[in-house]
């Protein structure tokens, strides 16, 4: 009796545990998942505190992206009288002019600025000192089909004289934005050398808007190798990168932050993380989210341009308070609301 007594019992024990042992699992995988987590948020969250303190805001080396109406003959003079109104008394000196997308060989239609040339000579007029670039932009084949192929000779060399191209039509210079590049891509490189030459010998002005970099080391790898796609950049190739360019414009938003407070202290670390490894001779400017969207990777409620500003400026504050060659970048005109352009005169200017 005894011993069929402590066989039930022991089935019991058995039986429970195998009852019990997901749910154990599963509390440890909430664990193993949730600690490091709730660890980053309260660091970002801690990073955002503090003063930043005086000499944190605008050099007078601001810059917006304009949609592409202002090239295709929906924008007349008195949209560019207003406009002209709005960003007096701002840091606002480039402005970045969609007139692309360029073709996935790398050339562009001149049909797509139709009237760059009256923009081009209004914003001289209206706003001396304020340069027009042209923002060209184009999908890469890099996580897709289809795309710009960068890593054939003739796309990037159809790319280079599409700048020559806009530079022809009167562009003080030229901002790419060519999307995903994968961190480490040596044909991107090999490009921004290229256009370089270019843009050396006309005196213009090579922009580009960058990636973020790895808030935690690898992280661009294992993102990668887990997903297929690559959200980040080291460090090292961001610095690679801004070696090639008079401007560097950090895309810091769509983080996937969901509190305000962290998405603050991450833009402050990735203004110190992109300050570290930018020269002293390039613009580095920091993009502020002037678009209100809600989706996984970006949200509304904490993407604000007040949060920017503050990450930006502690950023700043504690890595390199005295570098001239910094600033702002907005994104995008069209999308703006009238609070967005407050932040931006209160905190910033």
């Amino acid at each position: 009796m005894g011993g069929a007594v402590r066989n039930r019992a022991a089935r019991f024990r058995w039986s429970g545990l195998w009852r019990t042992w997901p749910r154990r699992v599963a509390f440890v995988l909430v664990l193993v998942i949730a600690v490091p987590v709730l660890t980053a948020g309260i660091a970002l969250r801690l990073n955002y505190s503090g003063d930043p303190g005086a000499g944190t805001r605008t050099r007078g080396r601001d810059a917006i992206w304009l949609g592409h109406a202002w090239v295709d003959g929906r924008k007349d003079d008195q949209d560019l009288a207003s406009f002209a109104a709005r960003v007096r008394g701002t840091g606002i000196k480039d402005l970045y002019v969609h007139a692309g997308p360029l073709e996935h060989d790398g050339t562009l239609p001149g049909t797509r600025y139709p009237q760059a040339r009256w923009l081009i000579d209004a914003v001289h007029r209206t706003l001396p000192g304020i340069r027009v670039q042209a923002w060209l932009g184009d999908v890469l084949a890099t996580e897709a089909p289809t795309g710009l192929r960068l890593e054939r000779p003739a796309s990037r060399s159809a790319v280079v004289a599409s700048a020559r191209q806009v530079l022809d039509a009167g562009f003080d210079g030229v901002h790419f934005d060519l999307e995903p590049v994968h961190s480490g891509d040596r044909h991107y490189l090999s490009l921004l050398d290229d256009l370089r030459v270019l843009t050396r010998a006309r005196r213009a002005s090579l922009s580009v808007a960058a990636h973020q970099i790895d808030p935690l080391p690898a992280a661009h790898g294992v993102v990668g190798a887990l997903s297929g796609s690559q959200k980040w950049w080291s460090q090292k190739f961001f610095g690679q990168v801004a070696r090639r360019v008079d401007q560097i414009a950090v895309m810091s938003y769509d983080s996937w932050m969901p509190l305000e407070g962290m998405y603050g202290g991450y833009v402050a670390e990735q203004t110190a993380l992109a300050l570290e490894v930018t020269p002293p001779g390039t613009d580095l400017l920091m993009g502020l989210p002037f678009f209100h969207e809600d989706d996984i990777g970006h949200h509304e409620s904490a993407e604000t341009v007040a949060a920017a500003i503050r990450g930006t400026r502690l950023g700043l504050g504690r890595t390199d308070r005295g570098r001239e060659r910094f600033g702002v970048a907005l994104y995008v005109d069209f999308a703006a609301r009238e609070s967005d352009w407050a932040a931006y005169r209160e905190d910033w200017n």
